[in-house]
């Protein structure tokens, strides 16, 4: 068994979903995680977005937005939709998730709603389609004015480990559009007890009001129920300078997590590549950094 940070593509794409689990693990918080919005143009002409986060470091791409039932991405033009997901695996060599929402049709938003189609909601039959694309990891979680809360991702997480084969990780990377805690300790905790792999929190330093204390207390609790952590960052700071990405890695790795996640709100809808490098650089150093980013997929 392999750390994921010094996996090859050959190793990494034969990883059951327990073995992927247990690589980020033995990563010790160094395993980064790239996120891209698929229903934008991408960065680059002729490439995916997914392409250009693996080369620049990320050890995990999550693909936001995608129809699970009309999965679209550009940049991976000509390919059955049935095959895209797998495609951008072979173009990679990385693990690939996607977000899925459960949104609460009761909750008061703070801005005007956004209406989501049904193959970006969480249902049994979304959560199929995921099985079939070849999707490796499922967030939980919700875009802004969504209206997903920690009560509907809870029941999502109970949902997802009935229908859905890969790692699944719960919560919020920011509000989604309301006013609720989002650092909740019961509520994470408890959507780990309900089969969750790991959580999501905000990066202290991104959504106000967050301290390393909360984050560290909320952690150890995660750690000691057997799942991971993953920090975020999701509020467009990911377009931000790399002195700003290199402080939250910094106290990320205080914290303990054990995944640092850079989130898609600059150009081309994905993070800039020189703040995934910055991320990468803050939290594992320039050997880790240049053997993920120059590794080949034929390895």
């Amino acid at each position: 068994m392999k750390r994921l940070i010094s996996s090859a593509a050959s190793d990494i794409l034969k990883m059951s979903a327990p073995e992927l689990k247990q690589a980020i693990l033995a990563s010790e918080g160094r395993t980064i995680v790239g996120e891209t919005v698929v229903t934008a143009s991408p960065l680059i002409e002729g490439l995916s977005n997914a392409e250009v986060m693996a080369a620049f470091g990320a050890d995990i791409i999550i693909l936001n937005e995608l129809d699970v039932f009309d999965p679209v991405v550009p940049g991976v033009d000509e390919v059955e939709a049935r095959e895209v997901i797998r495609t951008i695996k072979h173009l990679t060599g990385r693990p690939i998730g996607v977000n899925l929402e459960p949104v609460d049709p009761d909750m008061a938003l703070l801005e005007d709603a956004v209406h989501l189609p049904k193959g970006r909601q969480v249902s049994p039959e979304s959560l199929a389609a995921a099985n079939d694309l070849g999707i490796d990891i499922l967030f939980l979680t919700g875009n802004p004015a969504t209206g997903v809360s920690m009560a509907t991702i809870g029941q999502a997480v109970i949902l997802a480990k009935q229908h859905f084969n890969g790692l699944v990780f719960a919560g919020k990377m920011h509000g989604a559009g309301m006013q609720e805690a989002i650092v909740d300790e019961a509520r994470l905790t408890q959507f780990v007890r309900d089969g969750a792999d790991g959580v999501l929190i905000p990066a202290v330093n991104t959504v106000p009001g967050v301290y390393e204390e909360e984050n560290r207390r909320v952690t150890a609790q995660i750690h000691a129920l057997g799942g991971l952590v993953v920090s975020t960052i999701g509020t467009s700071q990911e377009s931000a300078t790399t002195s700003v990405i290199e402080t939250i890695g910094l106290s990320n790795k205080r914290v303990g997590v054990d995944c640092h996640h850079i989130g898609d709100g600059s150009y081309g809808r994905m993070p800039h590549p020189e703040n995934i490098v910055a991320l990468s650089l803050a939290v594992r150093g320039k050997r880790h950094t240049y053997f993920r980013m120059a590794q080949s997929i034929h390895r």
